[in-house]
């Protein structure tokens, strides 16, 4: 059965509550979902995924330290995370404050490991954003997030 990994760090509690927005469109598809702090995942759990999205806050132009580490430490795993579905999400101070480019570093880690990226021509391309709390316009884009990963799972 298909499942879905969310993982997340958050200090306010903004990109938190973007997390549990995703889970919420997630679980609108009837895919089963974890979400979790980063803190809290081994980074052998990957591997019993089909689905990862990742969400972080934005510090200086990209994701937090904690994301990254997470990263660094899936090296252990190159080539084990190949054609999974992969999606991020960011929160941010400000406007251009570096959601997009969190994102988009978010997003190249997980083509390094071969995992498949699926953009969207409606909204926020590259996956949602929100400034500071999320608004009914970045809860939205949250959702439908949950929803095209839950969808492309399931076609695996």
């Amino acid at each position: 059965m298909a499942k879905v990994l969310i993982i997340y760090y958050s200090r306010t509690g903004n990109t938190e509550k973007m997390a549990q927005l995703v889970k919420q469109g997630v679980e609108n598809k009837g895919v089963d979902v974890v979400c979790k702090k980063v803190q809290d995942v081994k980074v052998v759990e990957l591997l019993d995924f089909q689905g990862i999205i990742v969400g972080s806050p934005v510090y200086y132009g990209s994701m937090s330290a904690e994301i990254k580490k997470l990263f660094d430490d899936s090296v252990t795993l190159h080539g084990k995370l190949e054609n999974k579905i992969g999606g991020a999400f960011a929160s941010s101070y400000n406007i251009g404050g570096g959601n997009e480019t969190t994102i988009m570093d978010i997003l190249k880690c997980m083509l390094i490991h071969g995992m498949i990226i699926k953009g969207t021509s409606e909204g926020d391309h590259y996956g949602p954003v929100a400034i500071q709390s999320p608004d009914e316009r970045s809860s939205k884009q949250c959702i439908k997030l949950g929803e095209r990963i839950a969808e492309l799972v399931q076609k695996q």
